[in-house]
């Protein structure tokens, strides 16, 4: 964006706007094209959202379970933060070592009640249904549920504590999540993605269960 676009949006003078702007590009948050004279984000912001995530104690408390869940059943195991009803973002991960493997990085943001994830979002997160049946209907699946069948699934994570995604959200992919629980609205939560050959329902049941014991020791040790 050029600096009069820039200032505008923020409320600045576009000389005040033009010395902050140079000042991060020095930094490297934002890059200049000297040809289109426009700004855009830096590489510096990547680092920047990097030191922040590695800080979180959850991203730090949760890698040993994420690779330990990834090494037994050969998935790549996610631990996720959630910021409200907007999205989701993955904060720690540990690849699976098959040959598929979806591509998912640390920083990667997911719509918050999508997939499995989102279902533990809203069993768990103390939204009002009038706000999930908002948010549901601009989500965008591979094959959505329906509403009922939605609202339905969301009773049932209440009552076994884990969710299961077995081709809605993608299709051939399985997503099992489970939220980390404690003295406050859900703030995180740690999946599992593998491919529908891999994981049948038995076996995805195994997992939600194991993933279930490990978020409980997330939680004690991040002091939830």
């Amino acid at each position: 964006m050029g600096v009069n676009v820039i200032a505008r949006s923020l409320g600045l003078v576009p000389s005040t706007c033009l010395h902050i702007l140079r000042v991060l590009a020095r930094e490297g948050l934002v890059k200049f094209d000297p040809l289109t004279k426009l700004y855009s984000p830096g590489m510096g912001l990547l680092l920047l959202a990097g030191s922040a995530i590695s800080a979180s104690g959850f991203s730090a408390v949760v890698q040993p379970e994420l690779q330990r869940l990834s090494r037994r059943y050969a998935v790549t195991a996610i631990g996720v933060e959630v910021v409200g009803l907007d999205y989701m973002i993955a904060v720690a991960l540990s690849r699976a070592q098959s040959f598929v493997s979806l591509q998912i990085d640390v920083g990667s943001h997911f719509p918050a009640l999508i997939s499995a994830t989102g279902r533990c979002v809203a069993a768990f997160g103390h939204f009002s249904w009038q706000e999930l049946e908002a948010r549901f209907r601009s989500l965008r699946w591979e094959n959505a549920p329906s509403l009922s069948v939605w609202r339905d699934e969301i009773e049932q994570v209440r009552e076994q504590g884990y969710s299961i995604d077995r081709g809605n959200y993608i299709g051939g992919v399985v997503i099992v999540a489970v939220p980390v629980l404690g003295g406050r609205s859900l703030t995180n939560a740690i999946a599992a993605v593998g491919l529908v050959d891999q994981i049948d329902e038995v076996t995805a049941i195994a997992i939600a269960k194991d993933m279930r014991e490990s978020a409980q020791a997330v939680a004690t040790q991040a002091g939830f």
